[in-house]
């Protein structure tokens, strides 16, 4: 579901959010809201996504939590939807706040005739880029197609709804499928994969196919022939058609057919080759190169398990009454007073030195000698 999905079922009331105000709904889908906000401080406009109550479950819950969990990681990548705050609204209701973007590609297509084959090309390697991010992170966004792809306020297309991702290894048995039918590839049609790197490659090459020709790879363009049997049926096969119009020569229809192709070993090894691909044509036609962003080795370790029965929501933050600094300097001064008192007891530990032993001794003698001397008088003036 993306911001400006639609659906019949009626929408319930926004939540009350602390430091953000109501605008308008953006649209719904089966267990969430999307409504636009905006934030006082920073002061921003917003998209909020709620999960409502209706069907509602531990489960459904816990891959919302998910879903923020994986869009936090990676929407430090240029082409991913930002992530703001991922909280629980005064009715309970979990909720994401994100970068709003006004535009979708799929209405894009809707409102105009497809794009450009340069406009097709830079799509490709930002949400290649964006892709080969989440896989080096071990994620797979499992739902990639037109209406996932949305248009930030700058006019650039970046990559959203991680509702059904999964963290590579950590999938629960029996863990939802993505269909999006036309941009599926067949071994997801055929429920063989919940989706790999090579399912990925072939969605995000059907999603270029779509931009470029205004329809999807294997659709028909009899509508009766759209059916989800016969559209399956005609993925399955993986039957390559070119794009219409001769759109690059047959070049970009040579990178999309690979793409595409119905043996995942077949197609290319990674987002980063498929990228690399789309850049050669760039060069080709002499369009400005694209930038490939991908995260670096070092930040793009695996995620931590998400699937937690813990209850997440609002924690009331601690604030130490001493900050670092002090403490910091209390302990430098205490470790000076440390030193000074060690420093005099080194001091009266000292040895005593030989002309120190004897004049004491000489001292101790004229005493001893005078004290003698006394005595004697004493007595003899007694006698």
């Amino acid at each position: 579901m993306t911001q400006r999905a639609a659906t019949q079922r009626t929408p319930s009331s926004p939540p009350v959010i602390p430091g953000y105000s109501y605008v308008r709904p953006l649209g719904s889908g089966g267990f969430a809201e999307v409504y636009l906000y905006e934030q006082d401080m920073p002061h921003r406009v917003v998209a909020v996504k709620v999960l409502n109550g209706v069907g509602s479950t531990a489960q459904t819950r816990r891959g919302f939590e998910a879903e923020a969990d994986v869009m936090a990681r990676l929407s430090v990548h240029p082409s991913i939807v930002s992530i703001y705050q991922a909280s629980i609204s005064a009715d309970g209701r979990a909720y994401i706040a994100m970068e709003y973007c006004p535009d979708s590609m799929r209405s894009r297509m809707r409102s105009a005739t497809p794009l450009t084959l340069e406009q097709v090309l830079d799509a490709g390697v930002r949400l290649a880029g964006a892709l080969e991010t989440a896989h080096r992170s071990g994620v797979l966004h499992r739902d990639l197609k037109p209406s996932n792809v949305l248009v930030t306020t700058l006019g650039r297309p970046v990559l959203a709804d991680f509702g059904i991702a999964e963290v590579r290894g950590e999938v629960e048995p029996g863990a939802q499928i993505a269909l999006s039918y036309p941009w599926a590839a067949p071994e997801v049609v055929q429920t063989s994969t919940s989706g790999t790197i090579a399912s990925e490659i072939w969605s995000l090459a059907a999603t270029l196919y779509t931009f470029a020709a205004g329809r999807s790879p294997f659709e028909s363009a009899e509508r009766a022939q759209n059916v989800r049997e016969k559209l399956a049926a005609r993925i399955t096969k993986a039957i390559y058609i070119g794009l219409p119009g001769g759109m690059g020569n047959g070049r970009l229809d040579d990178v999309l057919s690979r793409a595409l192709r119905k043996n995942p070993d077949e197609r290319y090894s990674s987002m980063l080759e498929l990228a690399e691909a789309l850049r050669d044509l760039q060069r080709e036609f002499g369009y400005d190169l694209t930038p490939l962003e991908v995260m670096s080795a070092e930040w793009a370790g695996a995620l931590p398990s998400v699937n937690t029965d813990r209850q997440r929501g609002p924690v009331v933050s601690t604030v130490r009454s001493t900050s670092r600094k002090t403490e910091r300097a209390a302990l430098r001064a205490e470790h000076s007073r440390t030193d000074r008192s060690a420093s005099l007891q080194r001091q009266d530990a000292r040895p005593m030195s030989p002309m120190t032993a004897m004049l004491i001794g000489i001292g101790g003698t004229v005493v001893v000698g005078g004290i003698i001397t006394g005595i004697v008088m004493m007595l003899q003036g007694a006698l």
